[in-house]
């Protein structure tokens, strides 16, 4: 094994797995076009490049391939990391490696929120890399066998790297990621952003995002790219300069690649940027809505989703042709009694198909949680994953504080709005609505192969679901329906209805699971469900600031 820090050292990036029943794993569906998992590992391409380039890299992504013991033997230093869910995942990771004596660097949203739990790992390179990568490396090349690494610095995003796009194989996925921006301006209480990126909006140029763009064209990939912003519209002048540059290269190229992204809601009042978006094939956008409860949006500091009413924003996105995910939340303080009929009828009526509903956590080091812990509120000073297989995501974590409404009652709404938005009769009259509502203006074309691929695709999805007992009827009478009074928008309807695959599964994982937290506090009351949190979280926290104690 080299020493770190040589030419030619051997650096495995590993991605570990999402749960398969996660609400973004949907792994069912991307096998009808013949890829494995949906999104590839921007964030450790990212590293890959602000690495030294004199090394050699391997990048495994555990979600298409498994992670092997030939994969250890073969490095002298692994990286990995990621967000809450991974949590599991990562801290295997740390253990597998250092079982082969590889040692362990660690990074990324959630060992830098809490990097205590990530004390096994031998470096941990917190906050954003292009500031910290640096500082870990200068220690690397002293001989540093171990160390953390912080920064103040808000990375100049003018500096970034093009990612090492090589190191993954295209046909594993739905689509690839770039980023053009971080940092969001608005101060939602309960989002971590803010804290993890700033309030600032950084960007990058118009001329770095299409050198991202003219790599992916160089190694030949084509279609989907996703822009990972969490706020794409975050400065809306600077988005105004990039979509010329960006229309006027997709043209010279032969719009090899359309679009998809995230934005605030406020983005549906902005005809001129939605024409521009248009323009360059902004194909979908998931949007954080959280709540149709005006007086809830207020008091989470959500106040830019409360200029125009939501169906009437999904419809006006429509007309420019991109289709509307969206983000809801249950389990916020003052929500009303009839939370449920109000989400239910918000859903239902703006037609948005893929909406991802959760209840409320509080993540570290937000506003939300800092409320909370003075209160007396919070269960634990952190986010640990207790149950991996339970456990998955913001749809079945979540509460994990005293809540003002009844804990009881928060998760029989979230079981009913579940059932109901994934009920088939549902499900399709929402595809159908947008269906008919969608206007799209598509520029990319794809190839030949990729027409036939997407024929066999459309051919499976009418299998499973045409001939299906309890979807047949409602897929045939919704695809009618479209083709007849809307064809030009057939193919996203088909997108849609596909993702009922997903869901159908999805949800009724997440029911089961909830109804198993329900049947424990109707067995033994919430009081005792809090108190029996509190003691647990007492314990971990008290263990979790001793093994600090011991690393600092």
């Amino acid at each position: 094994m080299r020493t770190p820090y040589e030419p030619g050292t051997r650096c495995l990036l590993i991605q570990s797995r999402f749960s398969d029943s996660s609400f973004w794993n949907y792994v069912d569906v991307c096998k009808l076009v013949g890829a494995k998992y949906p999104a590839a590992p921007l964030g450790l391409m990212t590293v890959a490049a602000l690495l030294p380039q004199e090394w050699e890299f391997k990048l495994v992504d555990a979600n298409v391939e498994p992670l092997l013991d030939a994969h250890f033997e073969w490095a002298d230093i692994v990286c990995t990391g990621g967000m809450l869910p991974q949590q599991h995942g990562i801290r295997a990771v740390i253990e597998r490696a250092h079982r082969h004596g590889c040692p362990v660097v660690v990074g990324g949203p959630d060992p830098t929120s809490q990097p205590a739990l990530y004390d096994a790992a031998d470096y941990r390179v917190l906050g954003e890399g292009e500031a910290t990568i640096p500082l870990f490396l200068q220690d690397l090349e002293r001989g540093a066998t171990s160390g953390t690494y912080r920064s103040a610095d808000r990375p100049d995003m003018t500096q970034a790297v093009v990612p090492r796009f090589d190191l993954i194989r295209f046909r594993d996925y739905v689509q690839v990621g770039i980023q053009f921006s971080r940092g969001c301006p608005f101060n939602c209480e309960f989002c971590d952003i803010i804290q993890l990126y700033g309030r600032q909006f950084r960007s990058k140029t118009p001329a770095q995002v299409l050198a991202e763009l003219q790599a992916l064209y160089d190694l030949g990939y084509r279609g989907h790219v996703d822009f990972v912003d969490d706020n794409f519209v975050g400065n809306k002048t600077r988005v105004k300069q990039l979509l010329p540059a960006l229309r006027a290269w997709s043209r010279a190229h032969g719009y090899p690649f359309y679009f998809t992204t995230e934005a605030s809601l406020e983005l549906a009042g902005d005809d001129e940027l939605l024409r521009m978006m248009r323009d360059v094939d902004f194909r979908f956008v998931f949007i954080g809505i959280e709540t149709p409860e005006e007086a809830v949006l207020a008091a989470i500091h959500k106040k830019q989703n409360l200029k125009t009413p939501v169906a009437r924003s999904v419809r006006k996105l429509s007309a420019y042709g991109m289709t509307v995910n969206g983000g809801f939340i249950l389990g916020f303080d003052n929500e009303s009694e009839r939370i449920a009929d109000h989400m239910i009828e918000c859903i239902q009526s703006s037609g948005i198909c893929m909406a991802m509903l959760g209840t409320l956590y509080a993540l570290p080091n937000t506003q939300l949680t800092q409320r909370l812990e003075r209160e007396g509120r919070l269960f634990e000073q952190g986010s640990t994953i207790r149950n991996h297989h339970t456990d998955v995501d913001q749809m079945t974590s979540g509460l994990n504080f005293i809540t003002a409404r009844p804990r009881l009652d928060i998760l029989t709404d979230y079981a009913r709005v579940l059932k109901h938005i994934y009920e088939p009769r549902h499900y399709f009259a929402r595809v159908t609505h947008a269906g008919l509502h969608l206007k799209p203006a598509n520029k990319y074309r794809p190839s030949f192969f990729k027409r036939l691929r997407t024929l066999k695709a459309f051919l499976k999805v009418c299998r499973q679901l045409g001939l299906n007992r309890r979807t047949g009827r409602l897929y045939w009478k919704m695809l009618l329906t479209v083709l007849l009074r809307n064809p030009r928008a057939i193919e996203q309807a088909v997108n849609l209805a596909a993702m009922f695959i997903h869901f159908d599964r999805q949800s009724r994982f997440i029911v089961e699971t909830m109804n198993g937290k329900i049947e424990h506090i109707e067995n033994h009351s919430e009081e005792h469900y809090n108190q029996l949190m509190l003691q647990e979280a007492a314990g971990a926290n008290a263990s979790r600031q001793f093994s600090s104690v011991l690393v600092e």
